[in-house]
């Protein structure tokens, strides 16, 4: 589900920014942008999402920026740079060659510039972290709730339409099925009349045929899936997916009716309902 969070921090020591955004995935798909001192409590981050949002394609950033006087993260070995630019110096002027950029490619060379530790504890520094990451998960998980209430209300009016056309089809199921042996009798009269034929397995093949284009199961079933279907939203927890089995199922009642059906009037309900049921489908990857 789509969700949007962030918080920060100030004081004398630090200023923490953290930014969580969440979109739609069936699955959790986490992306942690952090600073070089906070790699390694990558896992603890991904618990902490793990416990708040359960899914969704979540991308958690944070910033990191301390205050004062500071040491510099790198020690410069001056000898062994000066060593290494008077070697490039050398093999420049023996091939005759510019050393404009023999400075840079000195200073990049290995073990120059020497990572050093901060003198900051870190731990410290990670305790005010976490706790900003709590609370931008925290709103993010607030926004999702807000906009799973708007979704609830959208999906029961989805459901809302589809029964309608349910009911409309109930309606008129009667007079399609009498329709349709009005034009059969239509057919066959004036063939019925100038030719033999076994009148038992002529009924045995209508008999057949009007079971083939019966719904009435179908339109049972439908309404069975629609029941289940709303039952789930309004009792359950954490039944994103178990919504979209069921939609599958009222996805197939519905495309049977309309194959079953051979009505102009019911196909026209059927269009309606499997617009309603894309939208349905839809929202139902944003549901935990």
């Amino acid at each position: 589900m789509t969700g949007f969070g962030v918080a920060g921090f100030e004081n004398d020591q630090m200023v923490v920014h953290v930014e969580v955004r969440s979109l739609n995935s069936k699955f959790l798909d986490l992306t942690v942008r952090s600073p070089r001192q906070f790699s390694d409590r990558e896992p603890e981050i991904r618990n902490l999402v793990q416990s708040s949002l359960e899914r969704g394609k979540v991308s958690v950033t944070i910033d990191f920026v301390p205050k004062g006087p500071q040491q510099l993260p790198v020690q410069l070995n001056e000898d062994l740079f000066r060593s290494y630019f008077t070697q490039f110096q050398q093999l420049a002027t023996s091939v005759n060659e510019s050393s404009e950029e023999l400075f840079k490619l000195a200073l990049q060379a290995p073990n120059v510039m020497v990572h050093v530790p901060a003198d900051r504890e870190e731990s410290q520094d990670w305790d005010q972290v976490k706790r900003v990451v709590e609370q931008a998960l925290a709103q993010c998980d607030r926004f999702r709730s807000d906009e799973g209430a708007s979704l609830w209300l959208k999906m029961k009016e989805n459901c809302a339409i589809i029964s309608q056309g349910l009911q409309r089809i109930k309606e008129d199921d009667p007079a399609r099925k009498e329709k349709i042996k009005q034009r059969i009798k239509g057919y066959f009269s004036q063939w019925v009349e100038e030719n033999s034929f076994d009148a038992n397995r002529f009924e045995q093949e209508l008999i057949y045929y009007f079971e083939k284009i019966d719904i009435t199961e179908e339109l049972v079933r439908l309404q069975t899936h629609l029941d289940y279907f709303l039952s789930s939203m309004e009792n359950e927890l954490l039944q994103g997916k178990k919504l979209g089995f069921i939609a599958q199922e009222i996805g197939r009642e519905i495309n049977t009716i309309g194959s079953k059906a051979n009505d102009a009037g019911i196909q026209r309900q059927v269009i309606l309902m499997k617009d309603e049921l894309e939208k349905i489908k839809e929202q139902s990857l944003n549901v935990l």
